[in-house]
């Protein structure tokens, strides 16, 4: 019994690591695109392992407003944005 306890606590710590490790990444990554559409979308994917990453910290309504205002909204606003500015200096 005392095995399977260690294992879902490692199973959380390695789930944790993922998401810090991919948080990092895709946060390097919003910095770093030149292309403006694709630092957006690199900033929904961090907003996503964000409140996933809240979620493993046992803040469920932390988690549920990161992905809902954040990554829904906050994301859905900056890439219509980027492609109706986009669109008017293309045609």
């Amino acid at each position: 019994m005392r095995f399977k306890i260690r294992g879902v606590a490692m199973a959380s710590e390695l789930v944790q690591i993922v998401l810090i490790a991919s948080t990092i990444a895709l946060a390097l990554m919003t910095a770093g695109l030149k292309d403006t559409l694709h630092a957006a979308l690199s900033l929904g994917g961090m907003c996503i392992c964000l409140g996933g990453l809240y979620w493993t910290m046992y803040a469920p309504y932390v988690a549920l407003f990161q992905l809902l205002i954040y990554g829904g909204a906050v994301v859905v606003l900056f890439v219509s944005v980027i492609m109706f500015v986009g669109s008017e200096q293309n045609g």
